[in-house]
């Protein structure tokens, strides 16, 4: 996804680390530019908020129980991943 407009840091990256953003498990030099991204493109706002809301969905659903550690390692390097296929795929499709 990318809203046309140029910005410092592109809309993909800033949605492939939304998670991490919203756990707060991103490098606070990371969380200053994604703010500073959100804070400027809508678009990607609003995805942010729905990613939010699933996020709490989530919560709420599971009892605020946490995954455990090999799970959540699991399902970063799986989001990863996709994210580099996602991201190969878009500049293949560009070219």
């Amino acid at each position: 996804m990318s809203c046309g407009e140029p910005h410092e840091t592109d809309c993909r990256e800033v949605l492939a680390e939304v998670y991490l953003y919203l756990d707060l498990e991103c490098a606070e030099e990371r969380r200053v530019l994604i703010r500073h991204h959100l804070d400027e493109c809508g678009p990607c706002l609003r995805e942010y908020g729905i990613e939010q809301e699933v996020k709490a969905l989530v919560a709420r659903c599971c009892g605020n129980e946490a995954a455990p550690e090999k799970l959540r390692e699991r399902l970063r390097l799986r989001l990863t991943e996709l994210v580099v296929f996602e991201t190969t795929e878009s500049r293949e499709l560009a070219d």
